[in-house]
């Protein structure tokens, strides 16, 4: 990525936190977090400093699940339809938590979850392992097929997600239950028509530390990747995204 194309945050840029009139319209809800989106090039779903679509909504950070929050349904219907955006990519990139990264970062994004670098790989369970080796192989697979194991799948999944390994989409089941939809990027990038050249991978590592560190300085945050135990390093300022 460009340094000219990353967003400089400043402290007095963090539109989050500026209370919604509270009769918008959810188009008009959902348009503040597009542009939010646009600016910063990620949001979380929700956290309680980084930027976050439910902090956008209620004009403030929300502590723990938002489901309980008043506005829980209206959060609900704007997430829904803002999932559905083509330019958003839906991962676990910050702080193993829900994160939407733009499109104009997804070189970035592919080249670091397709390396299989030892962060990803090492340690896995042998359920992880496992399931992995039949995503790879079938390119998406629902964690309530018959043909995976009945124990261990809830899990091993989250480890594949928090790993950056495998993309995932959470559906409602026949039984009224929830399972979720485990694809290779391989795959996932051929539904969504990506086929634009890969950045390096330490190149990429390097452009989303530089942008969470600007956020987490503007937000007093502690936003972690998951190739790193650490805080991500280092600092960039560069010019806003349209």
């Amino acid at each position: 990525m460009n340094p000219s194309t990353v967003t400089v945050l400043h402290r007095d840029s963090a539109s989050q936190f500026r209370p919604m009139k509270s009769r918008k319209s959810e188009e008009e809800a959902r348009e503040l977090v597009v542009r939010e989106f646009r600016r910063v090039g990620v949001l979380l779903e929700s956290d309680p400093r980084l930027p976050s679509v439910t902090a956008l909504l209620v004009g403030r950070p929300i502590r723990g699940s938002w489901w309980g929050h008043p506005s829980g349904r209206r959060i609900w219907r704007v997430l829904e339809k803002f999932c559905r955006r083509r330019d958003v990519l839906t991962t676990k990139l910050v702080s193993g938590k829900v994160s939407f990264v733009h499109r104009r970062l997804w070189p970035q994004f592919l080249a670091v979850s397709t390396s299989r670098e030892e962060w990803q790989t090492a340690s896995l369970s042998p359920e992880a392992s496992a399931l992995l080796r039949v995503v790879d192989r079938k390119g998406e697979v629902r964690t309530d097929a018959r043909t995976l194991p009945r124990r261990g799948i809830p899990g091993a999944a989250r480890e594949l997600e928090k790993r950056l390994l495998v993309q995932s989409e959470e559906v409602h089941t026949e039984r009224g239950t929830h399972a979720k939809i485990l694809r290779s990027w391989r795959n996932w990038s051929r539904r969504v028509g990506f086929t634009r050249k890969l950045p390096s991978v330490d190149e990429s590592k390097r452009e989303f530390e530089r942008l969470l560190q600007s956020l987490n300085d503007t937000y007093d945050a502690d936003g972690r990747l998951p190739w790193s135990d650490q805080p991500a390093e280092g600092f960039f300022a560069g010019n806003a995204v349209n």
